[in-house]
């Protein structure tokens, strides 16, 4: 038998990680308490997008990989990752995923074993609140008896590029052995490993790469709202000043921010320095106030433009193309285009959405899903592009539409209006 990995989280971080530890020769378990969940796993059907159900069944043909729901089957285990949900609860992190994760897998921890959390969280979350955990309910004493470690996830849904294997993994140990066991787990599975001198670095790391996101767009959005004020193309502003081949990285706007980080990971920064330091992160406040608006701005968007139209948002019809919260992704959970759409019905308006790669629209009542179609696009007062989907074919939506407002640049000529 090779050695045995438990993987708790059975999601886009999750499952990308098992299938990755399937062809390196372990013998995976992959852990989930969405009884749903492991029942598509187990018959290699796949909801996360990166990974194909051929995938899933190749994993099963070689006998190494099992989803369950029963911590049970964690028994043994040589190296566990947890990769769990962190949400916000009422703007303050919520650590009970990673604390049930902990509390069952305390009581099968065993002399020499390692256990590394992904999950994204505030610098200290390893070693204060996930180390007790495992101590307390497994009698054993790190890094004596069992290694630790914290690895941030660098996940990216739908990026065909830059997949897990080839994305450097930041790694860290609460000492030098499990630093190098957590190492030498990590260079089984990806071609780079990067290691940081404590868990609380890999920690803050996550939390300064998708902070650099969060404010980075914040900047974009609210110069796209003063320039369009302005008169100004902040496109052509963009793609300019993208020719500079130092001191710039190009961010663009769009309707919001969303999806599992960027809504969350900086306000998990923010808290941290507010309840150790007393200081607020105002940088990331300010973000978050600038992108928590986004939506409500292309809401009034809409209504400025079939102002200009003679027609009232009331009762006029409205095609939404895209729901995801990000580019060929299939993901419509903390969305952006959801809270515009949902802004939008507030307002009155008829409202129809198409989106290829969703197939569980959470929209508000009395939204109807529809195809993408030359017809849709033609009865629509206004098509609203929210997220730019190669499968759609942004030439017929210019030539059918007799309105377009496009959050994300895709469209040209008279008859389109760009965020």
């Amino acid at each position: 038998m090779g050695e045995k990995l438990v993987v708790v989280g059975q999601g886009y971080v999750g499952l990308p990680l098992a299938m990755r530890a399937v062809d390196a020769g372990f013998d995976v378990v992959g852990i989930d308490l969405d009884e749903w969940r492991v029942k598509r796993l187990n018959a290699a059907e796949s909801y996360v997008e990166d990974v194909g159900d051929e995938t899933l069944a190749a994993a099963h043909r070689s006998g190494r990989y099992l989803a369950s729901a029963d911590y049970a089957d964690a028994e043994g285990f040589d190296v566990c990752v947890i990769t769990v949900p962190t949400p916000l609860r009422e703007g303050v992190p919520d650590l009970r995923h990673i604390g049930a994760a902990g509390e069952s897998l305390a009581p099968l921890l065993r002399p020499g074993a390692t256990v590394v959390l992904e999950s994204t969280t505030y610098p200290g979350t390893t070693e204060e609140y996930l180390l007790p955990l495992l101590e307390d309910g497994s009698g054993l004493c790190a890094p004596r008896d069992f290694h630790l470690g914290y690895s941030p996830e660098r996940i990216d849904p739908g990026n065909a590029r830059w997949r897990l294997e080839n994305t450097p993994k930041v790694v860290s140990g609460i000492d030098g052995a499990s630093l190098e066991r957590v190492r030498a787990f990590y260079a089984r599975i990806v071609g780079e490993v990067v290691p940081v001198s404590s868990p609380q670095v890999a920690e803050l790391c996550k939390l300064l790469e998708n902070t650099f996101r969060h404010v980075n767009i914040a900047l974009v959005n609210e110069l796209s709202i003063f320039a369009q004020q302005l008169g100004i193309d902040v496109w052509e502003a963009i793609d300019a000043a993208s020719t500079k081949p130092f001191g710039y990285l190009r961010f663009t706007p769009g309707p919001g921010v969303g999806g599992h980080c960027l809504p969350i990971d900086p306000s998990y920064l923010s808290w941290k320095v507010k309840r150790s330091l007393g200081h607020n992160f105002r940088f990331v406040e300010l973000a978050n106030d600038i992108n928590d608006h986004m939506p409500e701005h292309v809401v009034h968007r809409v209504g400025l433009a079939l102002n200009r139209l003679r027609k009232p948002v009331n009762g006029s019809r409205v095609l939404a193309l895209g729901l995801a919260y990000k580019k060929n992704a299939g993901d419509c959970r903390e969305s952006p285009a959801i809270d515009v759409v949902r802004g939008l019905r507030k307002l009155g308006a008829d409202v129809r959405a198409a989106d290829p790669h969703v197939d569980c629209f959470l929209l508000p009542e009395g939204v109807e899903v529809v195809a993408f179609s030359e017809r849709e696009l033609a009865a629509a007062d206004v098509v609203l592009v929210l997220t730019d989907h190669d499968r759609f074919d942004y030439e017929l939506v210019q030539r059918a539409s007799g309105f377009v407002l496009d959050t994300r640049n895709r469209c040209r000529g008279p008859n389109v209006e760009r965020l």
